[in-house]
């Protein structure tokens, strides 16, 4: 029976780390996703699963975002249903003939046919949900962890390249720290090096920087319905990306449900000190991310339909964009004949941000999204789907150029994802690495575990190398990398790829993948520890930021930065480290966004916790780290830090404070 547990325990935790938490249950989700994400790195380190606790994730899954968990497939409604031309399944090839480790859906997207086949797709999750919470109430696990999945509900899951500069040298800014080179993306804080914008609350701040003294130019307040999530500046326009929650109404006008919507409200800052409204962009579902490239911004939101909706309530179950409902052959099908949550992207060109450009909607599962520059790549997670006997991803591939939008391909591989630093296009290939989980032998799932025939299940997880081609069929493959451990943070850079696996010792391998049809394991350096970000840090140079680990009780001896030197990947090693003792955590691994880097500079900064909250500062020579600056914060949230010319911003919440680039003395501070 204890054996029997401890299987449960790890199906459970397998599928609950990458379940999504719906966007209704968003409200406090800001504020505590540090504590959030704290919570699951001692926990994942630690590798102490609660049953309880995760029993809780696993019933918001199973309740809300039921079709990550299709555990059983004796769907009634299923087997009668027409299939897409997305659902037929074809073998894949790798560089010797055939993959036995892989299964490969039809390439080609489907659009739907009608409001009807997503209907039935949506009722057949219903029905699914419904049995899988049936298993889970017959065991007691559903009631006994009700209140603990209240208030799990409340975390929130969050998602590079350089913190680029802009301008002339005498002039030059920080940018965000973005995923992809060339595609812009939104943040709590931006520069254009005259001015700040800062998400205060339900505000947005503009604080002029042009002189020493800062001063508050003009403030944005939205109304007390609307939260603002991010922002992002070019040239003479600023984007506030917000979300909304509206109450529906019955034929009977009782209020019997809350819609979230995600807008973009567009100004016009030529002055900036009387911003102009010129547009406002608004789709269904509460918001993923954003980015812009050659003039136009792409908004990604997740919806999730109300499956408990009648077949003539489309608004409840069907994505709108400016308020018209999408039309079906806009929305792209599922890879499996089940589905309640859309990952709807919008465009707009900033030149005229009146009108939407194109607006497209994957149905099935939403996920994580990666943003090349010519491609939107939407992941799901899938668990003990179609008799699998481990963890999957799908993967729709989704092109945009000039604004238009249009489905490419579609594929699903084994293992999940750990963040979007996993997935990387480059000359035309998707390159991705993925953690395999097992999750029970012969399908079924959950259903099959509790029916007491778990079959013959793989122990331990492994990892798996993929490249994808333009179609999204294998190019090449590499199966079975570092049995037992996870991967922590990956970094592809050109024909090269870097990843970082844990359980007690911090593997870095490196991969050569510049021929695409065989992608090669050159070098694997294993040290204590483990980093969870990577970042190009100048030629021959990966920048590693993470946790040190005593090896033998597997817990934190506090913050490691590390430098490796990769000049030659097949030779990987570690020229330098440093350790903040007595500190248990940081940002970076959950947000990337919270990274300063500055490689020309020579300077990187991130905020890290332990009884106190510090924002540090280094540099790297011949003679190793060097803290340049650190901060102690006194308030609890996101922080960011950025430069202007000659001096260094942090903004910690409604405070601003500058220092001078060069010694970091203060200057100036401001409460908004």
């Amino acid at each position: 029976m204890e054996e029997r547990e401890k299987e449960l325990e790890e199906l459970i935790r397998s599928m609950a780390e990458n379940t999504g938490i719906p966007a209704s249950i968003h409200p406090d989700a800001v504020e505590k996703k540090l504590e959030a994400a704290k919570t699951e790195k001692k926990r994942r380190l630690r590798r102490k699963y609660i049953t309880g606790a995760v029993a809780a994730c696993l019933c918001i899954a199973v309740g809300i975002a039921g079709s990550y968990l299709h555990f059983s497939q004796e769907t009634s409604e299923t087997s009668d249903m027409t299939a897409s031309s997305s659902d037929s399944a074809a073998g894949a090839s790798s560089d010797s003939g055939e993959s036995a480790d892989i299964e490969m859906e039809e390439s080609m997207i489907a659009s739907a046919e009608s409001y009807d086949e997503i209907y039935k797709y949506i009722q057949a999750e219903r029905e699914q949900s419904e049995t899988d919470a049936g298993i889970f109430s017959r065991f007691g696990i559903l009631e006994e962890s009700a209140s603990t999945a209240d208030s799990a509900a409340s975390g929130s899951a969050s998602n590079s390249g350089s913190a680029a500069s802009a301008g002339d040298s005498g002039n030059s800014y920080s940018d965000t720290n973005v995923r992809e080179e060339g595609v812009g993306e939104a943040d709590i804080v931006k520069t254009d090096g005259s001015s700040l914008y800062i998400v205060n609350g339900q505000a947005v701040e503009i604080v002029g920087i042009k002189s020493a003294e800062m001063e508050e130019l003009a403030e944005i307040r939205m109304a007390d319905d609307c939260y603002i999530i991010e922002l992002y500046v070019q040239d003479d326009r600023l984007v506030i990306m917000y979300t909304r929650t509206e109450p529906s109404v019955d034929e009977d006008g009782y209020y019997n449900n809350y819609r979230d919507y995600t807008n973009a409200l567009v100004y016009d800052i030529s002055d900036r000190t009387n911003p102009v409204k010129v547009g406002n962009i608004s789709q269904s579902g509460y918001y993923n991310t954003m980015r812009v490239r050659d003039g136009y911004v792409y908004v990604i939101s997740n919806f999730y339909a109300d499956a408990a909706a009648s077949r003539a309530d489309t608004a409840a179950y069907i994505p709108e964009v400016q308020g018209s409902t999408m039309a079906a052959s806009d929305i792209y099908m599922p890879q499996r004949q089940m589905g309640d949550q859309y990952t709807v992207i919008t465009s707009f060109s900033l030149e005229d941000p009146s009108e939407k450009t194109d607006s497209k909607a994957v149905f099935g599962s939403s996920g994580m999204c990666y943003v090349s520059t010519e491609n939107i790549y939407v992941t799901e997670g899938w668990y003990g789907q179609d008799d699998a006997e481990v963890t999957q991803t799908s993967i729709r591939k989704v092109a945009y150029k000039d604004g238009i939008l249009q489905g490419e391909a579609q594929a699903k591989v084994d293992g999940t994802l750990n963040d979007s630093f996993s997935i990387d296009e480059y000359n035309g290939y998707l390159r991705l690495v993925t953690t395999v989980s097992p999750v029970s032998s012969g399908g079924g799932g959950i259903a099959r575990f509790f029916s007491g025939d778990t079959g013959e299940r793989q122990q331990e997880d492994s990892n798996s190398l993929y490249v994808l081609d333009e179609n999204l069929e294998i190019a090449g493959e590499i199966h079975d990398l570092a049995k037992d451990e996870s991967v922590y943070s990956a970094r592809f850079m050109g024909d090269v790829g870097y990843f970082v696996t844990f359980k007690q010792v911090d593997p870095l391998f490196s991969v050569d993948l510049s021929d695409p049809s065989d992608p090669e394991i050159i070098g694997e350096l294993k040290i204590p520890g483990f980093s969870e970000y990577l970042h190009p840090y100048g030629d021959g140079q990966l920048l590693g930021i993470g946790m040190d680990v005593d090896e033998e009780s597997v817990t934190t001896d506090g913050v490691k930065i590390s430098m490796f030197d990769i000049s030659d990947p097949a030779d990987v090693n570690e020229e330098e480290n440093y350790v903040l003792e007595d500190l248990y955590g940081t940002d970076v691994g959950y947000n990337y966004k919270a990274v300063f880097v500055d490689v020309e500079k020579n300077l990187f900064g991130f905020m890290a916790y332990g009884d106190t909250t510090k924002y540090f500062i280094f540099t790297y020579d011949e003679n190793g780290f060097r803290e340049v600056f650190s901060r102690e914060l006194t308030l609890y949230g996101d922080v960011r830090g950025l430069y202007a010319g000659d001096r260094f911003y942090l903004v910690n919440g409604n405070t601003v404070e500058s220092f001078t680039m060069d010694e970091f003395q203060k200057v100036d501070d401001i409460v908004l």
